[in-house]
């Protein structure tokens, strides 16, 4: 049938299962507007009021439901804005497909008006990406990004649509979506030689990642420490795989985490590294890390193998499948010495001190989690509160704790809540974490979730700082603080009230109590502004290029 590049654009979205696109339009895709306009009720369009807001939807989106986030920008300024989102999904490893519109195909590289090489801009921070000039070829193109975005390591491609290739016309015959690419092949001597390392190591731990949550399922890591009762740690991405509270878990790895996992770390004899990459922030020196283990790496792209971090075996491929293989090799253990070691290093934990009488953020999240129940989605912003909510947060599925990890995204947690909500339904309960200094880049996303009813807790750990640059300012640079306090007098339950929200403000616990189970009766968005010290600080915290002997406990 002969149908338009706007009616193939729809056409392959349907074929591909998507139902929700995130997106705000422009000149150079009015007519994909318009077709989307005709087919509202084929697939849902969500208007933010930012193209950054957009992208981060659409990538809040993937992370909540597995699926993956379609986002869609007008040419120029509407597509650079999306690059941030982009790069953020793209240094998570998260499937994202975004749409660009630009000038038709005999203006581009004539500096028309709203023209932007976003091809070139976006090289380094996408899978791949297409710049589309026939409409003979958008079906195949559109249809390639989603397989790419799904397939192997996980991550966001662009497609670029000029306006006449949107208006012109050919045949277009349907195709059932191809079935996703996993990497189901492995190296059997390598998978027995991990065996082999594991059942002779006498103090082994498991450090998983990000990677654990894309692989095609979670179940053969938890299989793996039940049977050979081996404890694990993780890195910020992995957070609520291993349910809060579980005796073989750890706790979080690396800057922010906590003393026991990064002890245990340094004195393991066998590292079992599992969808991680050994990032800096984990591994803040890669010479003293783990130096007294023998090291194992599994993960399904082969140039992270060593990159940051010397190894003895390397097992490319789906983690899920590899740990199956190796389960079936794996000797049941106990270890009890070296739980017992644990056990006693944990006494030494920091441990916050409570208050009746100053909000402080362990005793806030401890509320939010008793209140907003086991199955609370939650997503974060980037700063002091990130790292609070990963320390404290009583996580209990693989896919409830949402944040920018690898590019550590201010502003990414509004647009990312309403993706997260949209995704999964008006009925899930969605709380975001956020600080004043990350709430004032994107709060302007408070218009879409008024405008959709969205019911999402917003909770702001206000200290009238930028309070993780000013911790370090603290610690490392002589109190010298430059430009880390703005003196903002933002009233945020009065620019709530603006929007079209309900506001609160607490100066107290017991205010925040009353606050957060009020919001919990909205049908639509809260925001609770939540006055804490400006000297609370992220703890334990070893700084950067250190290690367990450089730990920082008050």
């Amino acid at each position: 049938m002969m149908l338009t590049g706007s009616q193939i654009f729809v056409e392959v979205l349907a074929e591909q299962g998507v139902d929700t696109i995130f997106g705000y339009p422009g000149g150079a895709v009015l007519n994909l507007y318009d077709e989307l306009y005709k087919n509202s009720d084929r697939i849902r369009h969500i208007l933010t009021a930012h193209e950054q807001g957009a992208s981060h939807a659409a990538d809040g989106y993937a992370r909540a439901t597995g699926r993956t986030g379609v986002v869609l920008a007008t040419s120029g300024p509407g597509a650079t804005n999306l690059v941030t989102g982009i790069a953020t999904a793209f240094m998570d490893s998260i499937p994202m497909v975004a749409f660009t519109g630009n000038v038709a195909t005999s203006l581009l590289g004539k500096d028309s008006f709203q023209e932007a090489y976003i091809e070139g801009v976006t090289m380094p921070i996408t899978k791949h990406n297409y710049t589309v000039r026939r409409v003979e070829d958008l079906a195949n193109t559109m249809r390639a990004a989603f397989r790419i975005a799904q397939s192997g390591r996980k991550g966001p491609v662009l497609v670029d649509i000029p306006k006449d290739v949107t208006a012109n016309r050919c045949e277009f015959a349907p195709k059932p979506p191809e079935p996703v690419r996993t990497v189901t092949r492995y190296d059997e001597a390598s998978v027995l030689e991990a065996a082999r390392l594991i059942n002779e190591a006498k103090r082994p731990i498991v450090v998983f990642g990000g990677g654990v949550r894309g692989a095609a399922g979670c179940q053969p890591l938890r299989d793996l420490l039940a049977k050979a009762q081996i404890p694990a740690t993780y890195t910020l991405m992995a957070a609520g795989v291993l349910a809060y509270g579980e005796p073989l878990n750890l706790g979080l790895l690396g800057m922010h985490g906590c003393y026991t996992a990064n002890k245990a770390v340094d004195e393991a004899d066998l590292v079992i590294a599992v969808g991680t990459r050994f990032s800096d922030r984990v591994a803040l020196n890669p010479d003293t890390f783990a130096h007294n283990a023998k090291h194992i790496q599994i993960d399904i792209d082969p140039s992270e193998m060593g990159k940051n971090v010397p190894i003895d075996l390397a097992l490319v491929g789906d983690a899920a499948y590899i740990l199956q293989a190796i389960l079936p090799h794996i000797q049941p253990a106990e270890h009890r010495d070296w739980m017992e070691q644990i056990r006693e290093w944990q006494a030494h934990d920091y441990k916050p001190v409570d208050s009746d009488t100053e909000l402080k953020p362990h005793q806030m999240i401890d509320e939010i989690c008793r209140q907003a129940g086991p199955d609370a989605v939650y997503v974060t912003d980037v700063g002091q509160h990130q790292m609070w909510a990963a320390q404290y947060l009583h996580h209990v599925k693989s896919r409830g704790f949402i944040t920018s990890g690898g590019l550590g995204t201010m502003g990414f947690g509004y647009g990312a809540s309403i993706g997260a909500q949209i995704g999964l339904g008006p009925d899930a309960r969605v709380v975001m974490l956020t600080g004043d200094g990350s709430f004032h880049m994107n709060l302007n996303e408070g218009c879409t979730a008024v405008s959709y009813g969205l019911p999402i807790i917003t909770v702001i750990f206000n200290n009238q700082v930028l309070g993780m640059v000013r911790q370090w300012q603290t610690a490392f640079y002589g109190r010298r603080y430059s430009n880390t306090d703005p003196q903002r007098r933002t009233d945020f339950a009065k620019v709530a009230e603006g929007f079209g929200a309900k506001g609160y403000r607490c100066e107290t616990l017991a205010e925040f109590k009353a606050a957060f189970a009020d919001a919990m009766k909205q049908k639509g968005p809260s925001w609770i502004d939540c006055r804490i010290g400006k000297d609370e600080k992220v703890l334990p915290m070893i700084p950067g290029g250190g290690d367990i002997n450089d730990i920082m406990m008050e």
